[in-house]
């Protein structure tokens, strides 16, 4: 199970942790905790190239460059059952990411598919740096607590 890409906020779980070594970036989304483990190569680089196009992923296969202050993330070989905003296998994703300031990370990505679009579209969102930990994402089928906290209350107003 994936949220898919881009990273885009949902109702709830939107934290994102993003930890870099000199040669991989790891993005940790907390919905799903979906993890990237994603190549830094210089741009263009023919020592790691993407895979080849007969091999698709759910989240593609990504490659990161630096491009002054921004890390760029350039992304093909997603699976046709990734589908973005009704794109599909031929969906090219380039995700830019620029630290503002101590406190804020632009989070920047271009859809080019044209199997599925008329020209290449991006949207940008900014993301603030929150202290804590990410927590767990699960499912609380069973979770009664909501119901037993509100008849608890119910019962105690009846009893006055």
């Amino acid at each position: 199970m994936t949220r898919g890409l881009p990273i885009l906020p949902g109702g709830y779980n939107n934290n994102v942790q993003i930890v870099q070594t000199p040669e991989y970036l790891a993005i940790l989304v907390e919905t799903m905790h979906d993890v990237r483990i994603i190549p830094i190569v210089p741009k263009n680089a023919s020592a790691r190239p993407h895979l080849a196009s007969g091999i698709r992923q759910w989240l593609g296969d990504s490659r990161a460059h630096w491009e002054g202050q921004t890390l760029v993330i350039d992304t093909t070989n997603f699976s046709a059952r990734t589908n973005f905003r009704g794109s599909g296998a031929a969906l090219h994703l380039t995700e830019r990411l620029t630290l503002k300031d101590r406190n804020t990370l632009d989070y920047s990505f271009t859809v080019d598919d044209p199997s599925t679009f008329t020209k290449p579209w991006t949207a940008s969102l900014p993301m603030a740096r929150a202290e804590g930990p990410i927590f767990e994402y699960a499912c609380n089928e069973g979770n009664y607590s909501m119901m037993n906290t509100l008849s608890g209350a119910r019962g105690e107003e009846a009893s006055h």
